[in-house]
């Protein structure tokens, strides 16, 4: 934990500037003919040697021309992404100034050290499993490390991210009901400060949600879950703390409840820094749950992946979890497919293992006492930012006012948009210039005008008043120079951002290059690259 007095980033109020390139896709770099490295010519009697590979693979499977891949010279293939890596908000920042949801905590090189190491990164999932004895055992190890911490009885590392780990637990879910013979259970509830997975992956596995508010305490009433029970419930999916920071203090009647309607609970614990060493699912009832491994247990969200959503069951549930799982008979590891209730697969092999590793290094670098003290300095450094930031004039924290946040608050800005007429998101932007980010909300906006900030424990009391400093900054300039806020960001690496109204259309979404130019037209590249220009060239005229 950071016990830094002083952030070396308190200047970049004024001074910080990012690195702005205007970097091209590599495909518009693209030049034929052009090679990183030249392969040398195979030896004599190498052909002979390894045969003919695709002799096998039938001729509707082979490409009849190559792949359309960029071509770039080394040089320029480095530039590309060093450039790239300079426009990105990262962790030197991140970790002394800049404050989000998501638990964006400090990710110990160290960790990088060691799944970098050969030892790791050139093994396969599909070796023998006599020759991967050590990372079996890690993955055994820390699967005791989770049943501590959680008091399940058995976890999975397939999952790979939090959503997965919550379709993961849906499924399980659905698959005790029909085993039960109760099919015509299909109903999850859930709350609407939850994280958004909790509705959108039960849906996906064909659930109905029925979705709770909150009263003027933050959490939905015990009548509220009363009148949505009935012989169609599944189950509770819940966050708690949500993503209000606020604590559900009746959880255990909401679980009670449900049990006695013959539902199971699932808790979401992806954003457990509040409550490591202090709130175990188990002891609260609760018959599932998950960890996201990127962002409690110290490793890197890496742009959404590779993530690894950690779900664990209570003993009754454990034969339903996905294949293959990690056993130990006392002398080898193994892995074990021989499951008949299982839910089958829900990713490739056994897991994100090298987020695993990373996690299981962090774990045991702290103790058990640490991972407490993690808890408690989150919860103590979320509460001292609150107090900073309720200082500041049309900043608010609705519901459960006057009362301490666990992990994380999603204040709200609605007072200053009424008076300005700025909105967060246009703070949001202005944030940038600073070199920090803040996360507005979920949709839909329950807290008006939003900003939810989770400092973690990696924050020194610096850092904190750095942040606050921030947020006063930015309200003082909405009402005294809007204009600096309306036209940021001024010393970002993007200065206009990205219209966002495409996630709205499937018709054009496009997860490739090839894609992207189908969807868009012959011309798009070439219409995407003239806005480009002019954009460059609007900008340096301002």
């Amino acid at each position: 934990m950071n016990t830094q007095p002083v952030s070396p980033y308190q200047s970049t109020l004024e001074n910080y500037h990012q690195a702005r390139w205007c970097e091209p896709l590599l495909f518009e770099i693209s030049e034929a003919g052009q090679r990183g490295i030249i392969p040398p010519p195979l030896e004599a009697g190498i052909t002979e040697s390894i045969g003919a590979p695709l002799q096998d693979v039938p001729s509707w499977m082979r490409r009849t021309s190559p792949p359309a891949l960029p071509e770039v010279s080394q040089v320029h293939g480095l530039r590309h992404f060093l450039r790239l890596s300079q426009e990105t908000l990262g962790a030197g920042l991140i970790a002394d100034m800049g404050m989000a949801t998501s638990t964006v905590k400090y990710n110990p090189p160290v960790n990088e050290q060691l799944v970098r190491s050969p030892k790791l990164n050139e093994l396969h999932p599909l070796q023998d499993e006599e020759t991967v004895q050590g990372i079996l055992e890690i993955l055994y190890r820390f699967e005791q490390i989770l049943k501590a911490i959680s008091g399940m009885s058995r976890f999975t590392f397939q999952p790979r991210g939090g959503s997965a780990a919550i379709y993961t637990n849906a499924s399980i879910v659905q698959a005790w009901h029909r085993w039960r013979g109760e099919p015509w259970r299909n109903e999850i509830i859930t709350t609407i400060f939850s994280h958004p997975s909790n509705a959108a992956c039960p849906a996906s596995a064909g659930f109905k949600i029925i979705t709770l508010y909150p009263e003027s305490d933050g959490y939905p009433s015990v009548e509220a879950l009363r009148a949505v029970l009935s012989e169609r419930t599944a189950g509770l999916f819940i966050t708690n703390p949500d993503d209000t920071g606020i604590f559900n203090p009746k959880i255990d009647e909401f679980v009670h409840l449900v049990h006695e309607a013959g539902g199971l609970c699932v808790y979401d614990q992806a954003n457990a820094n509040g409550l490591l060493g202090i709130v175990r699912a188990a002891d609260l009832g609760f018959d599932l749950c998950h960890f996201n491994l990127h962002k409690t247990f110290g490793t890197p969200h890496a742009s959404g992946g590779p993530g690894a959503g950690a779900s664990g069951v209570t003993e009754a549930l454990a034969p339903f979890l996905p294949v293959p799982t990690v056993e130990f008979d006392g002398t080898r590891y193994f892995l074990d497919y021989d499951r008949p209730l299982s839910i089958g697969k829900v990713a490739s092999f056994y897991g994100a293992v090298a987020n695993v590793v990373r996690a299981y290094a962090w774990v045991m670098s702290l103790g058990a006492e640490g991972l407490r003290a993690v808890a408690e300095t989150a919860v103590l450094n979320n509460n001292y930012l609150l107090a900073r930031m309720l200082e500041i004039p049309s900043i608010t924290a609705p519901f459960a006012e006057g009362k301490h946040r666990l992990e994380q608050v999603r204040y709200s800005l609605e007072k200053l948009t009424r008076e300005t007429g700025l909105h967060s998101s246009d703070l949001a932007r202005r944030a940038a210039d600073f070199g920090a980010h803040f996360f507005l909300s979920h949709h839909p906006f329950v807290v008006p005008e939003p900003a939810t900030i989770e400092p973690t424990e990696s924050y020194s009391q610096a850092d904190l008043d750095t942040h606050a400093a921030m947020f006063e900054r930015l309200v003082k300039e909405a009402y005294t120079a809007p204009e600096e806020i309306q036209s940021a960001p001024h010393r970002a690496a993007i200065h206009l951002m990205p219209d966002p109204s495409y996630l709205e259309d499937p018709q054009r979404w496009a997860i490739t290059w090839r894609a992207w130019l189908r969807k868009h037209g012959k011309n798009a590249q070439q219409s995407a690259m003239a806005e480009n220009e002019a954009s460059t060239k609007k900008t340096k005229e301002e």
